[in-house]
């Protein structure tokens, strides 16, 4: 008897260590906590690169098995795009889409991050992956990304990861190839380029990119920059048919920043698919902006675009111009100084 209880009380021990270690399985994703974000765009509905964080949300959720959900805005839908930094950073919202030069005036590694006239100007005619991977590795195999996450830690933000809006396209109302054609020429640009302008003759000048077409059709502005979307999603080739080039830089980096308490409040197997997600849409980014280049090149060929390659003479203006405002950006702050730096060792293994 006592050894058919024996057995009995051995079956139940061992009954309730089954239910047990049946209840530890299950709430892996039962009752996983869910991290519900906001990511804003600095760029509105329609921009290839907003439209494309869709992939970022859903690289973000399947990483993360369904515990990351991320809801996508576009500017201005919860803040204009001039309070989405303060935003991020009061946790208003959890991430921003945009780009350093924005908030050059904020901290100044923002705008060479970005990209300082002629700073990713790759020699050698490489192409556009390999132009973009030249870059991304520059940001994560030197300590560069070090730079940006301290100076953008300070303002309370993580930055995760890097991606690229394609080469600086150019886009003119006239063929400008000699210093004599840059004369006066009044070009919409953001950031040091419009000192990169002046320096070469030309006149940097400020104006909305969603205002630019008609600016060029009026005779407003000579020329504009932006990416590739500005001919096959903005049409300016219909009012502005010439491309320059040369003294532009063949990428143009933009990035995803974090509000650091959201940052930190993630374990570390959450810190690791989100940033998994944010190499997923440098990828799927760039796949867009080849398809929008190809779109591009079939325009070439069709006559309805002429690329005005500038001359040897003008050339070597932009790029003492470039060099100069390295010089002085890198006097602004120890921060900028190091990135600067940086960047010059890196360029000193390109050529």
């Amino acid at each position: 008897m006592k050894s058919k209880n024996i057995l009995r009380g051995s079956a139940i021990v061992v009954a309730i260590l089954a239910f047990t270690i049946t209840l530890w399985a299950l709430p892996a994703t039962a009752t996983a906590k869910v991290y519900r974000m906001k990511i804003q765009s600095g760029y509105p509905r329609g921009d290839l690169s907003m439209e494309t964080l869709k992939a970022f949300a859903s690289s973000a959720d399947k990483r993360s098995n369904g515990q990351i959900k991320i809801q996508v805005f576009a500017d201005p839908e919860l803040v204009p795009v001039e309070e989405l930094f303060g935003a991020t950073k009061k946790g208003t919202l959890d991430m921003l889409h945009c780009m350093g030069a924005y908030w050059g005036g904020i901290l100044t590694v923002g705008e060479i991050e970005f990209g300082l006239p002629y700073m990713y100007n790759i020699p050698g005619g490489k192409s556009y992956d390999d132009s973009a991977t030249i870059v991304r590795n520059f940001f994560f195999e030197s300590d560069f990304v070090k730079v940006l996450r301290e100076e953008y830690a300070k303002h309370g933000l993580y930055y995760l990861d890097m991606h690229d809006y394609g080469p600086t396209f150019t886009m003119a109302t006239s063929c400008i190839r000699t210093l004599e054609d840059f004369k006066g020429k009044k070009i919409r640009v953001e950031g040091a380029w419009h000192d990169y302008y002046n320096m070469v003759g030309a006149r940097g000048t400020a104006l909305s990119g969603t205002d630019a077409y008609m600016g060029l059709k009026l005779g407003t502005i000579d020329a504009s920059q932006w990416d590739v979307s500005c001919v096959t999603g903005l049409k300016w080739h219909e009012v502005a048919r010439y491309r320059i080039l040369g003294g532009q830089n063949e990428i143009q980096p933009g990035h995803i920043l974090v509000n650091m308490k959201t940052w930190k409040s993630l374990p570390d197997n959450l810190k690791n698919a989100l940033t998994g997600a944010g190499e997923d849409y440098f990828n799927a980014l760039h796949r867009v902006y080849t398809e929008e280049l190809e779109k591009y090149n079939q325009l070439v060929g069709s006559d309805k675009i002429e690329e005005c390659r500038i001359t040897k003479e003008a050339d070597k203006a932009h790029r003492e111009a470039a060099y100069e405002i390295w010089a002085l950006t890198a006097k602004r702050d120890p921060a900028a100084a190091k990135a600067i730096e940086l960047v010059k060792e890196w360029r000193k293994t390109l050529e």
